[in-house]
């Protein structure tokens, strides 16, 4: 306990404070982050101080920030700190150099047990004087994203700065007020009610008045309690017109954001402004005029919205519903306006101006990637990757995708692109499937947007991401640590989503390598395509064999026009390769950030990507699956734990898939499992009794290494035929029926056995143990 401080009550004691910041209007955007970022500051003012509030309540208005501390102590502790030194003995130097750091003479250091201390005590501090200091530190600490210097002081750049013009300052610590300055505004304990509804000052004695002396002022100063109010009387103006109203929580907060007295209102505007596109509607009411829609019982966009007024008007608020009636419907005349004059020009017409449009300085213009998109997409419904998929419809899709960037409408709402090209190939008179094309090619633009399924829709938006991100990988311009600068993590995700919901069989590796084809090949005049067709059926799955480290081996060279054969290769070699092997790393660590999101265990993610050479990623989600549900099975556990023991004796004795330690016991032909090759029935019982070891073996195997070696010989080829046919439970299944030989295995033989033959062979069983589990999954990443 420190000693008491004159003037000052006992530490036991507390009381509540009050912070006021009024000025001139802060964003509705800005309220949120200040909120935060006024606690944060005082927290971290507090701390330094030693002092620490019991709860802490921040509220902001359009002309206040307010902050209340509850139970806030009235002085800091005493502190006593102690700083061992030399001994009493040491030479004069060591002692100098105490003396230095501490400050002190030798004849204030305390000598104990031969040992010099240095002993300073620091008394309270009265928590008044401490908020004194901390509150001009925090107002100009204070991280606005845009603030302001104002009056004759802004010539000066060490003057104030704020959001607006800081007009106020109320710090009241229980009962008493605290004097500070800041900039020139002095503290004091009045403030101001609603600019309309209140005149004059509004006096405050502390924390437990403040929120009702503003309320009887009509100012609610609790943030939350005005948005309840906007939710709950926009509702209710809806419902009693017998329309619903249209959720937007963001404009809730937007419009609490801008009141301190809200009073929801519903007006009605010209019917005929309905044959504008509903969501034309919607942005114009929300972007410009920050007012809610409405619904009809049928669902349908009414011609009615909810606007909020800051005052409670004498006449209900009718003169206000006029005037936002009116400039309502000047903003609506000009959406009429854009949507009348771009239904004007075919979308064709539109698309030729994408030449004056560039993507990115390295990729082109935007009907360079229109062209390329068109390409992938009717390849993906002509060579039947999307079923279903007309390949005409696809490419005119793709063409018509990117026509609504230069149309006027998306140049007021670039939020409309794509939707608004829909709209406009529907009112030309397109089929519906490039209508709908054209309206979701960027979906999924995020967690929990709608995915294509319509099979023309699907083959656009594939192909507009997949060539995105092969051509910005291509030209080495990929996502680093948090930088993502063209969103090429969020067009992945939209690829996996697109491709799990529709169950989409597409050998990522041949299709990145042929969007690269077509990139450069358009870029140099050359047909790459041939060279990368006959690269790929020459190297299959050649893009998983690359490391990813060699994307940064790129040739950045600029490349001419005159390609002959040998450089066309030498292209494919050192950039198309590198870039695929490059994109495949990405999805693949897209796809396990998803599943671990979804639940999956990242271990068998691991397990199944282990294996390499996996391009179709249905195939590959549909292995992670089966191999979760038989992970968790009792046969599972078991296999895994005789996987390991197995896998470490391997280790320790150095064996390698090609034999144990002599050569002949695994047959040089390429398989991990002599037997796999023996499909002639003249042969059958030949290779039966070589599973039995009679003829095969140069003694006589012990009953539980025949088991074994019986089991490995049945279920190897059926783990193997299974997987080839994607049947992975059954993979799963025949698995499973090695559980019991490989525990007696373990149980009864001596794997190290004195005898060199024994112990060779009974390690290449081992090893081919190994590998009929490893044609499942790497079950060495597996953990348990």
């Amino acid at each position: 306990m420190g000693a008491e401080i004159p003037g000052v009550e006992r530490m036991s004691m507390t009381a509540d404070f009050l912070l006021e910041l009024r000025s001139e209007e802060i964003p509705a955007r800005m309220q949120a982050g200040a909120r935060a970022d006024l606690e944060k500051l005082f927290v971290k003012e507090l701390a330094a101080a030693g002092l620490k509030a019991g709860a802490i309540t921040v509220w902001s208005t359009p002309r206040r920030l307010a902050l209340i501390a509850r139970d806030l102590p009235l002085a800091t502790q005493a502190v006593r700190e102690e700083v061992k030194g030399p001994r009493a003995s040491a030479p004069p130097q060591a002692l100098e150099g105490f003396l230095r750091k501490t400050g002190l003479t030798r004849e204030q250091l305390t000598e104990r047990d031969g040992v010099l201390f240095a002993i300073t005590e620091k008394p309270g501090r009265a928590t008044k004087d401490v908020l004194t200091q901390a509150i001009p530190a925090i107002v100009r600490a204070f991280p606005w994203p845009k603030s302001q210097r104002w009056g004759a002081a802004s010539f000066s750049p060490e003057s104030l700065r704020w959001v607006r013009p800081l007009s106020g300052i109320i710090a009241i610590l229980g009962d008493e007020a605290i004097d500070l300055e800041v900039g020139g505004v002095h503290s004091g304990t009045v403030t101001r009610g609603h600019r309309f509804h209140h005149s004059g000052d509004v006096t405050i004695t502390g924390a437990g008045d403040y929120a009702a002396k503003l309320r009887d002022a009509f100012v609610i100063v609790d943030h939350a309690e005005r948005e309840a109010i906007v939710r709950d009387k926009a509702h209710a103006a809806a419902q009693e017109a017998g329309l619903v109203l249209v959720d937007d929580e963001g404009l809730v907060v937007e419009n609490a954001g801008l009141t301190e007295w809200p009073q929801p209102l519903l007006g009605r505007f010209d019917e005929a402004f309905l044959e504008v596109p509903p969501e034309v509607i919607q942005l114009t009411a929300r972007v410009n005029q920050k007012y809610f829609i409405c619904r009809d019982a049928a669902g349908n966009l009414a011609n009615a919205f909810v606007c909020t007024a800051n005052i409670a008007a004498t006449d209900g608020g009718a003169a206000i519903v006029a005037g936002n009636r009116k400039v309502l419907a000047a903003r609506l005349s000009d959406a009429r306006f854009f949507w009348e004059q771009d239904k004007k020009v075919p979308l064709a017409r539109q698309a030729e101006k994408l030449v004056r449009i560039t993507f990115h300085e390295k990729l082109g213009t935007v009907a360079d990637k229109v062209a390329r998109v068109a390409d992938l997409a009717e390849w993906l419904a002509r060579e039947g990757v999307v079923p279903g998929a007309d390949p005409v419809l696809a490419r005119q899709a793709a063409e018509l995708c990117k026509a609504d960037l230069v149309t006027d409408m998306v140049g007021e709402f670039p939020e409309l692109q794509g939707l608004m090209g829909g709209y406009y190939a529907r009112a030309e008179g397109l089929p519906d499937a490039v209508a709908d094309a054209i309206r979701d090619h960027y979906k999924p633009v995020g967690q929990g947007d709608d995915v294509p399924t319509a099979p023309v829709s699907v083959c656009v938006a594939l192909a507009d991401k997949l060539d995105t991100i092969v051509c910005f990988f291509y030209e080495g311009m990929v996502p680093t640590g948090s930088k993502d600068p063209f969103a090429l993590r969020r067009s992945a995700l939209g690829v996996l989503e697109i491709i799990k919901r529709n169950e989409i069989r597409l050998n990522l590796v041949e299709f990145s390598a042929k969007a690269l084809g077509k990139f450069e090949g358009k870029r140099t005049g050359r047909d790459l395509l041939r060279v990368v067709n006959e690269y790929l059926t020459a190297r299959e799955g050649v893009g998983l064999t690359v490391d990813a480290g060699e994307i940064e081996a790129i040739n950045k060279a600029t490349l001419g026009n005159a390609l002959d054969d040998q450089t066309v290769e030498e292209l494919i070699q050192e950039r198309v390769v590198p870039a695929v092997a490059a994109i495949m790393v990405f999805f693949a660590d897209r796809l396990k950030v998803q599943q671990r999101e979804a639940g999956v265990r990242h271990d068998l993610i691991d397990a199944v990507f282990a294996l390499g050479g996996e391009s179709d990623l249905v195939r590959l989600l549909a292995r992670v699956s089966a191999l979760q549900a038989f992970v968790g099975t009792e046969d599972g556990v078991n296999l895994l734990a005789g996987y390991k023991r197995a896998a470490n004796i391997l280790k320790k004795e150095g064996t390698a898939t090609a034999g144990a330690k002599g050569e002949g016991v695994v047959p040089p032909t390429g398989e991990e499992d002599p037997l796999v090759l023996v499909d002639d029935p003249l042969f059958k019982d030949i290779a039966a009794e070589f599973a039995h070891g009679q003829p095969g073996l140069p003694y006589a195997p012990e009953p539980a290494e025949a088991a074994l070696m019986a089991a490995l010989a049945q279920a190897a080829p059926k783990v193997e035929a299974a997987v080839r046919q994607e049947a992975f439970t059954t993979a799963m299944a025949a698995l499973a029926s090695l559980r019991a030989p490989i525990d007696a295995f373990f149980d009864t033989v001596t794997v190290n056995d004195a005898d060199a033959e024994k112990r060779t062979n009974r390690l290449a069983l081992l090893d081919q143990f190994r590998a009929a589990v490893h044609k499942v999954a790497d079950f060495s990443r597996i953990e348990g």
